[in-house]
């Protein structure tokens, strides 16, 4: 059962999501291509966006990087350098410094978006519940 469950949730459910991901996004992409579009409060209150928006960015790329990296890196290759000991070490301090960056940019989009009126009246629900989602997907992360 255990075997089964692991399977599912981290051999299957992947590719079942990136496929949804890309067909969907094709079918959006050909049905209402138009709809694809930002809503820029860039010009409502610049320098939070700024400070918020490079910390997010530069942490969550360095961690999508980091996982794509040290998951798809074989066991042989990197033990020619380092340890397994020193990866793990490695990979703790950097994704924590990562982490923690990306949560201090993406807390500052949050307050942005939640505290400041001009914004808040042109955000969507959408544009909330997509920033809280993933707040709370980094303060679990960085609790674990």
């Amino acid at each position: 059962m255990r075997d089964t469950l692991f399977h599912i949730l981290f051999v299957w459910y992947p590719y079942v999501c990136i496929g949804f991901f890309v067909v969907g996004s094709l079918f959006r992409f050909e049905r209402d291509q138009y709809s694809w579009r930002a809503s820029s409060s860039q010009l409502l209150r610049r320098r939070q966006l700024y400070w918020g928006s490079n910390l997010f960015h530069f942490g969550i790329i360095f961690l999508f990087f980091g996982h794509l990296v040290g998951l798809l890196t074989p066991t042989s290759v990197y033990t020619l350098v380092m340890t397994v000991q020193q990866k793990q070490m490695l990979a703790v301090a950097a994704g924590g410094i990562a982490g923690v960056v990306c949560f201090v940019g993406l807390t500052l989009l949050l307050h942005r978006r939640l505290f400041d009126p001009r914004i808040r009246i042109t955000s969507t629900a959408m544009d909330m519940a997509i920033l809280v989602i993933l707040w709370v997907q980094l303060a679990l992360g960085l609790l674990t």
